[in-house]
């Protein structure tokens, strides 16, 4: 089963660093996985439920470690490529900014 979109959107939380949604096959979709900063790095944690007993249980999971390794190794490799743009992005408008300063600073007043 081949992942043909990862989606992520990054939040700025201490632990949890974004929510995700998979798309398998171009015909079926995983949402709220979570890529966590834990003691060791990140990971990614799959959509979950809390039960009556206060434990959580996963709702969508991969049946084995090789599925597991590849849907973590995707994930995260989006996720890096993300916080790639957004830094770009960011620092694009800061140059913007800055020139609008020096344009702002140049005019006669």
């Amino acid at each position: 089963m081949e992942i043909t979109e990862i989606k992520i959107f990054p939040v700025n939380e201490d632990k949890l660093k974004a929510y995700v949604t998979i798309i398998f096959e171009n015909c079926f979709v995983v949402r709220d996985l979570k890529i966590i900063n834990g003691n060791t790095g990140l990971f990614v944690a799959m959509p979950s439920k809390k039960r009556k007993d206060g434990t959580f249980r996963d709702i969508a999971h991969p049946l084995n470690s090789e599925m597991r390794n590849s849907m973590e190794k995707l994930i995260l490799k989006s996720y890096e490529e993300e916080l790639k743009k957004m830094t770009a992005a960011a620092h694009k408008s800061m140059e913007a900014l800055s020139g609008q300063k020096r344009n702002y600073d140049d005019d006669d007043h």
